[in-house]
């Protein structure tokens, strides 16, 4: 009889699983829960990795800075929230190396430069909490991590500069922009939850509220204009990559969204709210003046790290108008590195 050949399925067998590591942690709006398979970008690119026996490669856009808002925030450096969320990342990649051995590598593509004068941070303590970054992983041994920002791109050029190129070069005109957040639910979300960042950011605010939130709305198109053009260079640069996104994504879409840490809502990071060590051992992101109720202060090597949630607080219900805190659970089988 003829000699026939199986289908080399292997490979997606295998992407199928590591996709499946990925899915418990998957931000979205979308109240279902979908399979490996109702995610065909992610499932191509990662078969392609795997096909080729090189290690995956993620490019995660975030980490921007922290925010300017000294009510929600303990400073402008990385801290604890941080910390978890890296090691977080690396140990996912760890999880991946069990199923795929040459394993995984996450680009953390730090995107404050990008769009730095909109959201009020001056580039100096941008370049600082990437610096930071850095240093955190390097310390914390998370070989499987590394920090891309437009230094890696443009070098030296000044700040400005480096901004106009990148929108010039990558951005989505405002005409396009408005018309997709009028017919596309994803968008506008973005849209509303990026307005709503800027206007809880903007701490020394002297005029009406309504002023305001006018403002933000304005800025808030010139954040997603900047944000879709870094993540055109990204694309450039890395272009075999498995994108993912730090914001809420559909089920299938080009890009998949990734919780770094369990949270109240689907929008908040570590660098717009501060961790909450709980009684029980687990963690919460609140925004500094609510953790501040609840815990004290937590000083690592001389800087505000964290706060540890108050024995006689355990339990206590938040007061209406706080946000609940839910607990983040890592998995037992991820070692938190503190």
């Amino acid at each position: 009889m003829p000699l026939t050949t199986a289908p080399d399925t292997l490979p997606t067998t295998t992407a199928t699983a590591i996709l499946n590591l990925l899915l418990p942690h998957h931000r979205t709006t979308d109240q279902t829960r979908a399979t490996a398979e109702a995610f065909p970008h992610q499932l191509r690119q990662i078969t392609d990795f795997v096909r080729a026996g090189a290690p995956i490669v993620f490019t995660l856009p975030g980490f921007p800075c922290k925010s300017p808002n000294p009510a929600k925030v303990l400073g402008h450096l990385p801290d604890m929230g941080e910390r978890l969320s890296l090691t977080f990342l690396d140990t996912l990649c760890t999880e991946i190396e069990r199923i795929h051995p040459p394993g995984a590598r996450m680009l953390i593509c730090s995107d404050g430069h990008v769009f730095g004068d909109l959201i009020g941070v001056p580039d100096t303590r941008i370049d600082a909490y990437a610096d930071e970054l850095r240093t955190l992983i390097r310390q914390l041994g998370l070989h499987r991590l590394s920090v891309f920002d437009l230094r890696d791109v443009l070098g030296d050029l000044p700040h400005e500069t480096k901004r106009a190129h990148v929108h010039k070069r990558y951005a989505p005109t405002l005409d396009a922009l408005r018309d997709e957040i009028r017919t596309d639910a994803p968008t506008l979300a973005l849209y509303r939850g990026i307005t709503r960042f800027l206007v809880e950011d903007t701490a020394d605010h002297e005029g009406t509220r309504s002023a305001l939130q006018r403002a933000c709305r304005k800025r808030a198109y010139g954040v997603i204009q900047r944000s879709r053009a870094w993540g055109e260079l990204i694309a450039d640069h890395h272009p075999h990559s498995v994108r993912l996104s730090i914001h809420p994504q559909p089920i299938g879409a080009p890009k998949f969204g990734i919780r770094l840490l369990d949270t109240p809502d689907v929008w908040t990071t570590p660098w717009h709210s501060t961790a909450l060590h709980r009684t029980d051992g687990t963690w919460t992101l609140l925004t500094g003046a609510e953790a501040a109720v609840r815990g004290r202060l937590i000083h690592r090597e001389g800087r505000p790290s964290h706060f540890a949630e108050r024995r006689h607080d355990a339990g206590v219900t938040p007061e209406a108008g706080t946000t609940p805190a839910t607990s983040l659970r890592q998995p037992q089988s991820r070692t938190l590195i503190v």
